[in-house]
């Protein structure tokens, strides 16, 4: 099937996965940065943004998906490009990494490296978003969108820093997880995931803001047990969505964690990325 998509820059390919009820718009606060040294390919997943839903036969299950891309990748000529992710995305980077379909997987807030009861809460937390969204109607959520208060109230358990966000993009936002098909039935197979872990010989990042008020970080043990060649990070002041909270440290951050060829053991600990210095001419 065909999904809606934009390709710029130049470099090894980077594929861009957006997380449940977004799009990949998400990623314009990052993607001049990384299409500097990438060539960097966002995609709305099926029925999400503009991607058509998925064929009546197919349910909305990680299988299905990762079919999906693998078709989307051979369509571009890509061969295990390096991917990213957030959310949703994170967790369906870590899987196209697990079944050899991506040379690296950054994720950012991956779902899945969860238990049981944060499963529950940050499955809550999202249905609570979407039936927000859907009973709202477009005057009021324009009104809202135009407020830095209004913009705390819609997107503030996603990210830390909501009043950055021009009030367009938090209006187009909250309209695609409205209008999102997938949203239910992709939201409902995320009952049962559980990434169960086993990526062979493939870098790994994986990334959570300090301030995610989704999805709590996992212990550092629990993650390296599952792959032990990845690399933990904290986000400073980000939240569970942090390309706008601070795009120069995401974009960072998706660069050196798709510019590795080899994975590295590390210690089963969280570290800050630190970006370089600046340098006068």
């Amino acid at each position: 099937m065909e999904l809606a998509y934009d390709r710029l820059g130049t470099g090894p390919p980077l594929v861009l996965l957006h997380g449940v009820g977004h799009r990949r718009q998400a990623w314009i606060p990052v993607l001049d940065r990384l299409a500097e040294h990438r060539e960097v390919i966002s995609l709305d997943f099926p029925g999400f943004g503009q991607s058509p839903p998925l064929p009546d036969h197919l349910p909305y299950e990680m299988d299905s998906l990762i079919a999906v891309l693998a078709e989307f990748f051979a369509s571009l000529g890509l061969y295990r490009p390096h991917v990213a992710g957030n959310s949703m995305g994170g967790l369906v980077s870590l899987v196209l990494a697990q079944q050899g379909l991506a040379c690296s997987a950054t994720a950012l807030a991956p779902a899945g490296l969860w238990t049981p009861a944060e499963r529950r809460r940050a499955l809550a937390l999202v249905g609570a978003i979407h039936r927000t969204a859907r009973r709202l109607n477009p005057t009021l959520t324009t009104r809202l969108s135009r407020t830095a208060a209004g913009r705390r109230l819609l997107v503030g358990l996603l990210m830390a820093r909501p009043a950055l966000l021009e009030p367009r993009v938090v209006f187009d936002d909250w309209q695609a997880l409205v209008d999102a098909v997938a949203f239910a039935p992709t939201l409902a197979a995320g009952r049962t995931i559980v990434f169960t872990g086993g990526v062979p010989d493939v870098p790994v990042t994986i990334a959570w803001g300090t301030r995610d008020r989704i999805l709590r970080r996992p212990r550092a043990e629990l993650v390296k047990r599952l792959i032990p060649q990845a690399r933990l990070l904290t986000l400073p002041g980000c939240g569970h969505v942090p390309m706008y909270d601070d795009p120069s440290l995401v974009a960072y951050v998706l660069l050196t964690g798709s510019e590795e060829t080899t994975p590295q053991e590390t210690t089963p600990q969280e570290t800050t990325p630190r970006l370089p210095q600046a340098r006068s001419a």
